[in-house]
């Protein structure tokens, strides 16, 4: 067992609170590796690479991806002090690019933070050679935005929120006006402490959840959340802001400039919708029907539990069910997490 920290996040959908709960819950499994379907933050990733396990982290999205290569699959390279400074740093010799403050004006970001992201951005990609160092400082960066935003989502144009001069009862607002420098430094020293080699070869992947590859001992699925009315988690939505600034050079057309919050052109999942999560849950399990499956899921979702419960049970012999009391943040709406291990 090792026992390297995983960063602070404050990411929708993190399993950060539940981590230990769902390590626990699967301690008695025998396996030696395990594929991550949906990684998202890594915080599972993490924890069971902690655990010595060879882990395959895998997430479509590209920001989520460069998390992966960073916290998971890379188990030696941190940023150096003089790395950071370099990213930081203004050459005035050079004439920076400006996407981010021609397109997104009084949307996220004051003005002097545009062009601080502009230049940092670039910098992270002109001063680092290293992938995993890339990957290092992306996690800064996108961490250093969510802090920085009302309900730390790109979901709508609130940059309001932060500026009004108003009575709060809610938000951080000493969050929101630290600078996004003190912010980066922050969040790449927990990243570099989150790095370490578990003697596995670990990897990263960027595939849709359907074309995982199959064979790992266990396979551990975290699904989008489509509640009970049809109304999904579209990360993709959420987070566009983050997936542009991994792909800045073609960033510009993947924007949906019909938008008010320049979100990217929309991508159908077959996750969003009531009408197709069954048969991709279905496919997904088929896929990998000979491995342990388990599967975080709340109890107001669309499957039902029952109807995921029944699906489980068609190819697996043994289906476990454990639950968690959890309140969630945004929506103040609480039901229970549920852990389905199916053996």
């Amino acid at each position: 067992m090792f026992n390297h920290p995983f960063p602070s996040t404050r990411y929708q959908g993190s399993k950060r609170t539940l981590v230990k709960w769902i390590a626990e819950m699967i301690s008695d499994l025998e396996f030696t590796s395990v594929l991550d379907v949906f990684g998202g933050t890594g915080v599972v990733s993490h924890r069971l690479k902690n655990a010595g396990k060879q882990v395959i982290y895998n997430d479509v999205l590209a920001f989520n991806h460069s998390i992966g290569l960073a916290l998971i699959e890379n188990s030696h390279e941190t940023l150096s002090q003089d790395e950071i400074e370099r990213i930081l740093h203004v050459d005035e010799a050079l004439t920076y690019p400006t996407f981010i403050q021609d397109n997104f004006k009084d949307i996220y970001f004051t003005a002097d933070e545009n062009i601080w992201l502009d230049r940092v951005t670039s910098n992270i990609n002109h001063v680092l050679s290293h992938p995993y160092k890339q990957a290092l400082a992306r996690f800064a960066l996108f961490q250093a935005c969510i802090a920085k935003r009302p309900y730390n989502l790109f979901h709508r144009a609130n940059l309001y929120m932060r500026t009004a001069r108003v009575e709060r009862s809610f938000g951080n607002k000493t969050t929101w006006d630290t600078p996004f420098e003190t912010h980066f430094r922050t969040f790449a020293a927990e990243a570099n402490r989150a790095v370490f080699d578990n003697g596995q070869p670990n990897t990263a992947l960027q595939r849709d959840a359907l074309d995982t590859p199959s064979g790992a001992d266990l396979v551990y699925i975290d699904p989008p959340y489509l509640n009970r009315k049809g109304i999904g988690v579209d990360y993709r939505d959420f987070y566009h802001f983050l997936e542009g600034l991994v792909d800045y050079a073609r960033w510009a057309e993947k924007i949906d400039h019909t938008s008010k919050h320049k979100r990217l052109k929309r991508i159908v999942s077959r996750w969003n919708s009531p009408a197709t999560i069954y048969e991709a849950f279905e496919a997904l399990i088929q896929r990998h029907r000979h491995s342990i499956l388990v599967i975080s899921y709340r109890d107001d979702g669309i499957p039902s539990k029952e109807a995921l419960r029944a699906l489980l049970l068609t190819y697996k012999t043994h289906v476990y069910e454990m639950q968690q009391a959890k309140t969630y943040a945004l929506s103040h709406q609480k039901s229970n997490e549920l852990l389905f291990i199916a053996t």
